[in-house]
């Protein structure tokens, strides 16, 4: 159990909501559909009512800071069966690109993997008390693009897991580009935060608004404030 899973959920039901593509560009085809996530009906370009209104803030400060720019929309919502599905999914990557067998595996590198897997992907829990944060409906991924649609580089793409995906990777670099690239991320970072997001301490491009993730993140800014989430899992 992570951390953040202790904080209290208290639901206030609001409803999914789709996000509105004619403001926000979507990465297309969604990379979890493209490998066969088992979305059924529903779409991952869906937010909580209130996680929504947030979000078109932080677009309006982005206009004001990079006329023409936008955020784009990696990932939204994720039921918990897509959730368990990219858990097997890199799991059996991450097999591959060790040499490994699934069939020949012990017990000892099997949990090893696990472990790396757990690094960037939520536990696909069906625990109401202890929800993966996409599956909540209120956990974003995303980055930006500049006023020609063109991504604006960001020094690593969305789910590598590796350090470069840590937010301040390139905070200490001396190379130009690099340099560029945390700048980049700092304004992603900036206009989300003050729109009310917070930011995944190990994801540059995750950002949640209401749910445990959020709360236990704004408790360790402010141990006074005793944050609780009112987002749980949409089924």
């Amino acid at each position: 159990m992570r951390p953040y899973q202790l904080i209290t959920i208290r639901e206030c039901n609001e409803p999914l909501l789709p996000i509105p593509p004619e403001i926000f560009p979507f990465v297309l085809p969604h990379p979890y559909e493209k490998l066969g996530a088992p979305y059924g009906e529903r779409s991952p370009f869906y937010l909580r009512e209130g996680v929504l209104k947030c979000l078109l803030t932080a677009q309006e400060m982005l206009q004001e800071k990079r006329p023409g720019w936008r955020i784009q929309i990696f990932d939204a919502y994720r039921p918990i069966a897509v959730q368990q599905f990219m858990v097997d999914y890199t799991f059996r990557e991450l097999v591959q690109a060790q040499g490994l067998f699934l069939e020949t595996l012990t017990e000892e590198q099997r949990q090893g993997i696990l472990e790396q897997v757990y690094e960037f992907w939520a536990v696909p829990s069906p625990d109401p008390a202890t929800p993966p944060p996409h599956s909540t409906g209120s956990a974003i991924d995303v980055t930006l693009v500049d006023e020609t649609g063109q991504p604006v580089p960001m020094g690593s793409p969305i789910d590598e897991m590796s350090p470069r995906s840590f937010p301040d990777h390139f905070a200490n670099s001396e190379v130009p580009d690099e340099q560029q690239f945390h700048q980049n991320r700092q304004l992603l970072s900036k206009i989300m935060v003050m729109a009310g997001f917070e930011q995944h301490p190990q994801e540059w491009w995750h950002f949640c608004l209401g749910d445990q993730m959020w709360a236990w993140l704004v408790n360790q800014k402010n141990p006074d404030m005793a944050a609780i989430a009112c987002y749980g899992a949409v089924a």
